[in-house]
């Protein structure tokens, strides 16, 4: 009797109830069906034709070793040898939603296998193979789909790897020719699917994100010259174990801030892409807590240097994931303007890792760009608020506010209780006219200093109704180091005296 054999049902399936079909489809090139984990999780969602597609075996070829082993085909297929094409036709639209219909559950199968112990660098090849036709944003996606179902972080986290290994190659050059072909493809494979979402001008064959990474000063140059550094570093301590690299390995915790800061937050909150800030900012944290726990352990055993090479290896695959994964998301999405204020808060962090800052002149000769003002708001260089928003800010700082003019001229008091009583009637007369002749003179002196840049800060410590208070004057100066002004700010420390002293009021 024929046994017969529905191509409607997914492989587990026809596998658990014919095992001789596991000999039968790996001879015909599908060789993942010997894995018992592959059978029991991808072929679990995995009929016959749709793996004769996703690996380019004819059905033909198929349907007709099936015949001949004495199986009775019925379902979508079985009738193959009788057309004339070999394939079923299907749109890119339809295959994309396809896709996207079997990926997270796909995703969890990888997951499970990990899970359950099995090598990384088999579930890798498998991901390599099964994932061929899926851009790198879809699988970005996938992680999101991942965590907003509720599967824990740290799951996520280990997919990551996993998911680097989508532009894996021989050489450190094929996968970054081979990342910068996807990010291509991926562009306009995306720009076909959805004609209302614009690809970014500048895409060619090396990619958006090595066009960006060869503008000098550009944020993702001087991220791209970091990551050579710090490939270089550990490179050079993985050859000498030389302990003196490590500080400056270390280094890499600002390269992190600065990903942190400035472009995982804008994927995350404008574009809708957290897997980065949700995985890899993780990662992050834990490869700078890692390094500052091992720089603070005296003994260097030998279980020190196992973890010490444990975490120098994600530093190192972090490296990757940058240049192959985050770089390129984050060149296809952000605007030019966006680029340009990276660049110019880029400016405030410490130099990392030997790379000094570059000017970007693109972005210099831009000037600043205006953000979303309210009419009404006082417009600053760090942001704008309403006056009321202003002066409620100014009067909830704890401490006594009082700014005076180049021409020596009160012009601002914060309200509140004050240990220095300052009347309103005080508001645009001389400061020195607020001051007891004992004291006048040492005023003068200061403002002297101040605009003749002798000094930038006077700092007096003194009794007041029996606390301990601190008095501040400070140079206000513009921009360009010209004096404009004079701040007196006076704070009650005895807060810091009960902290750090044990004393009690």
């Amino acid at each position: 009797m024929a046994k017969k054999l529905d191509l409607n049902k997914s492989v587990f399936v026809l596998t658990q109830e014919y095992p001789e079909l596991v000999d039968i489809m790996a001879e015909l090139g599908f060789t993942e069906i010997t894995k018992k984990a592959m059978r029991h999780s991808i072929g679990k969602m995995m009929t016959i034709p749709k793996g004769a597609k996703m690996k380019n075996i004819p059905m033909m070829k198929i349907v007709t070793a099936l015949m001949e082993h004495g199986f009775e085909l019925v379902g979508e297929g079985s009738e193959i040898p009788f057309a004339v094409s070999t394939e079923t036709e299907e749109t890119e639209e339809t295959a994309a939603g396809h896709s996207s219909e079997n990926r997270t559950e796909q995703l969890k199968a990888y997951l499970k296998r990990l899970g359950e112990g099995e090598d990384l660098e088999e579930v890798r090849a498998d991901f390599v193979r099964a994932f061929r036709e899926v851009d790198a944003s879809e699988i970005m996606q996938a992680e999101q789909e991942l965590l907003a179902e509720g599967t824990p972080l740290s799951e996520v986290q280990r997919l990551c790897d996993v998911h680097s290994a989508l532009f894996h190659g021989a050489t450190v050059e094929e996968r970054i020719a081979n990342a910068e072909k996807e990010v291509e493809a991926s562009l306009i494979r995306k720009k076909i699917r959805d004609k209302s979402a614009p690809v970014q001008n500048g895409t060619d064959k090396q990619g958006l994100a090595a066009v960006m990474g060869k503008k000098i000063g550009h944020p993702l140059y001087t991220l791209t010259k970091e990551n050579n550094a710090l490939s270089q570093l550990l490179a050079k301590f993985k050859k000498k174990r030389d302990g003196s690299l490590l500080p400056s390995i270390r280094e890499l915790s600002i390269h992190y801030a600065k990903k942190g800061d400035l472009l995982y937050p804008l994927l995350k909150v404008k574009y809708g892409i957290s897997g980065p800030s949700d995985v890899m900012w993780t990662v992050d944290d834990e490869i700078r807590d890692e390094l500052s726990v091992l720089a603070r352990e005296k003994e260097h055993d030998e279980e020190w240097n196992v973890r010490l090479d444990a975490v120098l290896a994600r530093a190192e695959e972090m490296i990757y994931k940058e240049q192959n994964i985050l770089f390129p998301i984050c060149a296809a999405h952000f605007t030019e303007e966006e680029w340009y204020g990276i660049y110019r808060d880029s400016k405030d962090y410490a130099v990392c890792l030997g790379v000094e800052k570059e000017t970007w002149e693109e972005a210099e000769n831009a000037g600043t760009i205006p953000s979303a003002v309210t009419e009404g708001e006082i417009v600053m260089p760090g942001g704008h608020l309403t006056m009321e928003q202003l002066t409620a800010l100014l009067n909830t700082i704890p401490m006594e506010i009082t700014f005076v003019d180049a021409d020596n001229i009160n012009r601002f008091f914060n309200e509140g209780p004050k240990v220095f009583k300052r009347p309103v009637m005080a508001i645009d007369r001389e400061v020195f006219s607020c001051h007891p002749p004992k004291i006048e003179p040492m005023v003068r002196q200061i403002i002297d200093d101040f605009r003749n840049n002798r000094r930038d800060e006077v700092s007096v410590w003194m009794k007041k109704g029996g606390r301990t208070m601190l008095v501040q004057y400070l140079a206000v100066r513009d921009p360009a180091g010209k004096y404009i002004g004079t701040v007196e700010l006076v704070q009650d420390m005895e807060f810091a005296k009960t902290h750090f002293l044990g004393e009690k009021e």
